[in-house]
């Protein structure tokens, strides 16, 4: 059972999937870091200034002070974060979109399959042809 997980893992798929994921990974963060520190900041000047992160609806306030004793934190829907969530999504698919369209125009098209030649006689018909030939 090791010996088969051994051959399954050293495949060259899975380290090829491997390093996929953490380039993934790596390209996710610096999109999420320019969607947030980048795009946001310009849809929420054109939206009148507005941070979507801090849009909530409260459904219970904080009570107290933090960090004394007795202190209940406040309970809210954060709708913001998921606004900017769908904002998110939507900038980074456009990218992909974008990158994949550029990544096809770069790709050589594939030649036509020639056609095919047209078949010949078979073996068999050529056999009967040479026969024929013979008894003249």
């Amino acid at each position: 059972m090791f010996k088969e997980f051994k051959e399954f893992i050293l495949t060259g798929n899975v380290i090829d999937f491997a390093v996929a994921v953490i380039l993934a990974g790596a390209v996710g963060m610096v999109v999420n870091g320019f969607v947030a520190d980048i795009i946001m900041p310009v849809v929420g000047q054109f939206s009148g200034g507005m941070d979507f992160a801090q849009m909530r609806h409260i459904l219970t306030p904080a009570v107290g002070v933090e960090g004394e004793a007795g202190y209940v934190a406040e309970n809210a829907i954060r709708y913001g974060k998921w606004i900017n969530s769908i904002i998110n999504l939507l900038i980074v698919g456009f990218v992909l979109f974008m990158i994949v369209k550029a990544y096809n125009k770069t790709k050589a098209p594939e030649a036509e399959a020639a056609p095919a030649a047209p078949a010949g006689p078979s073996d068999n018909d050529l056999l009967g042809e040479i026969r024929d030939l013979l008894k003249k």
